[in-house]
């Protein structure tokens, strides 16, 4: 039976590559993001491997979750692969000087985003009895850093959640792992320093970090191990990294 994968965050970094994975695998894809124009052209790439189907809107907005994944066609609407990717960092600041909206956003979308999503999905796995969730955190959802505060609790609500879930869907034979990943190489540091690409550029210099395929590869292996098998909990380094302030530079 082919299963149907939906993907938030899915127009860049580990979203895109695990769209494009398992797209290539003969996963019907369900594409989530806000970027309409770059979920049109994924769709039309990954349409050359499989079914795929996009749907347009942001997690931090509760009724655009629920209307967008209500309005899925019957060919895409029973999710079997829920992957919580969508996520952003927003400044890098010591807690006195934080600024607010940065907070409000990342509470926004890496907490309350992953549970719109999740709330909207969660009932029909139930009445199937059925399904998987990945949830990606980060290794500041492990360890706190430095000037990292409201990022990192947002990212521990994330593991929270993450245990919570596998807790309350027990009954229901619903598989739930969390991936935390390290430092990954995408659009994570340029949103995080406000579109300043020499600064982003300078968090991966001397050293190799993970790929958004990397993580992709790990998500793959996760949902295709026999159902019995529930990864639940897995942090994943590049190997010149040891700990979020611990790393080796060239």
């Amino acid at each position: 039976m082919i299963k149907t994968a939906l993907i938030t965050g899915a127009t860049s970094g580990i979203g895109k590559a695990t769209a494009t994975l398992l797209a290539q695998n003969n996963f019907k894809i369900v594409l989530c993001g806000r970027r309409k124009d770059r979920l049109e052209a994924l769709e039309k790439e990954l349409s050359a491997f499989t079914a795929v189907h996009h749907l347009c809107f942001d997690v931090r907005d509760k009724k655009a979750v629920f209307e967008s994944i209500g309005s899925l066609p019957e060919a895409f609407a029973d999710i079997d692969i829920l992957v919580n990717n969508a996520g952003n960092a927003h400044g890098l600041d010591s807690i006195q000087n934080g600024d607010m909206d940065d907070w409000d956003a990342m509470i926004d979308i890496n907490v309350k985003g992953l549970l719109y999503v999740s709330k909207a999905i969660i009932p029909k796995m139930i009445a199937k009895e059925s399904g998987h969730i990945i949830n990606i955190g980060s290794i500041a959802g492990k360890e706190v850093y430095p000037n990292g505060n409201v990022y990192c609790a947002s990212k521990y609500a994330v593991d929270a959640l993450n245990q919570s879930m596998r807790i309350d869907l027990n009954p229901y034979g619903i598989r739930v792992g969390g991936i935390h990943p390290g430092m990954v190489e995408t659009e994570f540091s340029e949103v995080r320093f406000k579109g300043d690409t020499e600064r982003a550029a300078n968090v991966y210099k001397g050293l190799a970090p993970l790929r958004p395929e990397d993580i992709a590869d790990i998500i793959h292996f996760v949902v295709t191990r026999p159902y019995h098998v529930n990864i639940a909990d897995l942090i994943v380094y590049p190997t010149a990294q040891a700990s979020p302030t611990i790393v080796k530079r060239n």
